[in-house]
């Protein structure tokens, strides 16, 4: 299956106390869905997986998998540290969405491309009925195992082996990883703020955290692309990294971030440490930049 379109990294949202807010979920999907959001990809960094404990991803996940339709595609990140629990949650998470993903452990960290896809296989074959998604992410995982060796083998060895969430800046790799195997896999691309260098190789699925706050900016940078406007959709690009840059200057962007979704419409509470969450006050000042900007788009 070809996964096309924008797929949101989804927040946890947290109640003032920081324990899970699950009945903010159904409004967050309906929210994704209004925006033009093709799908959801959870418990993953923007999610702060690394601050959620096995119990708590796994109560994320069935609780996503109640708003499942044909509207959003969900993909649940199952990675960890521990290969065991990494296993638990795929087993879990196999029934209940679209999709699994993995990132590489990043404490021991894997060298080689053998050793991980001993890593993916592990975890792919506990739920085999769906596709399995490597989560290509060195900067934070310090795994940078050559990605089209990986490819070559995992689409041998891994039966259920879906494609890569590629968070990376090495357009090389990249390009030669769609030329080589963009017809049998899917690329996903990762990186928001080269969103629109990556129209460039063809790419038809991306997944992000901007996509929940800014989607109807992405959609005017793809709709000027394809109609040749490439003057217009670079400087469209500028506003999102732009984006990016500002709410990164309230203490840093993944609590920046969360904080924002307030303003519109989905209170995703506050962030775990070390991320920083906002007061309404800063939100309120975020907000009335944005929107002289026209970076602003509540639903």
């Amino acid at each position: 299956m070809k996964l096309k379109g924008t797929i949101a990294a989804a927040y946890t949202p947290l109640d003032t106390k920081g324990e899970l807010m699950l009945n903010q979920i159904e409004n967050y999907h309906q929210h994704l869905i209004a925006t033009g959001v093709r799908g959801v990809f959870l418990n993953g960094s923007t999610a702060d997986f690394t601050s959620l404990n096995t119990a708590e991803r796994m109560q994320i996940t069935a609780t996503w998998a109640q708003c499942k339709s044909e509207q959003l595609y969900i993909i649940d990140h199952v990675g960890h540290t521990n290969l065991r629990d990494a296993v638990k949650l795929a087993q879990f998470a196999a029934t209940r969405v679209d999709a699994i993903a993995a990132i590489a452990p990043y404490y021991f960290k894997i060298t080689s491309t053998a050793k991980l896809l001993e890593y993916c296989k592990a975890i792919a074959s506990s739920a085999p009925n769906i596709p399995f998604y490597y989560y290509h992410i060195p900067v934070l995982s310090g795994v940078a195992v050559n990605m089209l060796d990986f490819l070559e083998k995992a689409i041998v060895g891994i039966p259920n082996f879906g494609g890569v969430k590629y968070t990376s800046d090495n357009f090389v790799e990249f390009k030669n990883c769609i030329n080589s195997f963009g017809e049998q896999l899917n690329m996903l691309f990762g990186f928001d703020e080269h969103f629109v260098d990556s129209l460039q190789f063809g790419v038809q699925g991306w997944v992000g955290s901007t996509y929940n706050h800014i989607m109807p900016l992405y959609q005017q940078i793809k709709n000027n692309f394809e109609n040749g406007h490439l003057k217009e959709a670079h400087a469209l690009q500028a506003k999102a990294v732009h984006f990016v840059e500002y709410l990164n200057s309230f203490g840093g962007f993944n609590g920046a971030g969360k904080s924002f979704m307030k303003t519109l419409g989905v209170d995703c509470g506050p962030s775990r440490f070390p991320h920083t969450t906002l007061s309404d006050s800063e939100l309120q000042e975020i907000v009335s930049y944005l929107s002289n900007l026209s970076i602003y788009y509540p639903r």
